[in-house]
């Protein structure tokens, strides 16, 4: 007898209008897009507001300019994001059909393309408005978790992204032919849902504490070192559970290895964890 939890009935889409020829599908991946970036918005907001947690009694940022960089924010997500998934994971591909880069609705991001093109929108943005860069990369860094965590949330809701064959009790039977590739019934790691305990809320809980209860913004540069170091030793950490992209998978390389028994996800996120950790370390120190 297999021990494994049934996937639940959820559809990918929260409502569907109908009128006339024309259809809008309001999607709970496009959904945790909107409240990961309400969220950060509206949190970042509530940072700048109380002056006491900053060096000097001096915010970052003014209101205004926490408004004025979500636009910013947003066009790094999701145009790093895109071109991250299709330069790290499916450069073949997409040289063949260049059309359809800019297809983002037929799905393919990447994390680590839109936190680099989060990254270059806030060194732009700093730059144009003269703000502190290390207090700045604080306060962009830790309204980002609940955004991850939200985005994984959808990830499970969607059936997508799941994880490697499992024979825990805690496994979950996947619907789709590709996940159930590893056998009838093929039970795998909920690793959508590691990836939101670790990389969302427990990020989260970290750098709430550190920068509330330990006047973590006095030390600029420290919460952003551990915001970069904690997601990098997260996704270090799941991808030992999750079932690597298709285009990785050969006959010989079941396990989608990359580089040195390194997968995709482990390659890209150790330079994080050690840049972070060296940042942090720096940042304590002053």
């Amino acid at each position: 007898m297999i021990n494994a939890i049934p996937f639940p009935n959820l559809s990918p889409e929260i409502f569907t209008l109908s009128l006339g020829t024309f259809e809008f599908s309001l999607r709970w991946y496009a959904l945790a897009y909107i409240a990961g970036l309400g969220f950060a918005w509206a949190f970042a907001r509530w940072l700048v507001q109380r002056p006491g947690l900053w060096p000097a009694g001096q915010a970052p940022m003014t209101s205004a300019q926490v408004e004025d960089f979500m636009t910013w924010a947003v066009l790094g997500v999701v145009l790093g994001g895109r071109l991250g998934f299709v330069l790290f994971y499916q450069p073949a591909y997409y040289l063949a059909h260049p059309a359809e880069i800019l297809m983002v609705w037929q799905g393919g991001m990447a994390f680590h393309g839109g936190f680099l093109g989060v990254v270059v929108a806030a060194i732009i943005f700093v730059r144009r408005n003269g703000l502190p860069w290390l207090s700045t990369g604080d306060l962009i860094a830790i309204s980002v978790p609940i955004g991850l965590m939200l985005g994984r949330l959808a990830n499970f809701i969607n059936a997508e992204l799941w994880g490697r064959p499992t024979v825990v009790a805690w496994g979950v039977i996947f619907p789709g032919a590709a996940a159930q590739s590893c056998g009838e019934p093929c039970v795998r790691h909920p690793s959508q849902l590691y990836q939101a305990g670790l990389e969302g809320f427990a990020l989260f809980a970290l750098l709430v504490f550190v920068a509330l209860r330990l006047r973590g913004f006095h030390k600029p540069g420290l919460i952003m070192g551990l915001f970069v170091a904690g997601y990098g030793a997260a996704r270090v950490i799941v991808e030992g559970f999750r079932q690597p992209d298709a285009q990785f998978i050969t006959p010989d390389n079941p396990l989608g290895h990359v580089f040195l028994g390194l997968t995709m996800g482990q390659l890209l996120s150790i330079p994080m964890l050690l840049i972070g950790v060296s940042l942090a370390k720096w940042a304590a120190r002053r």
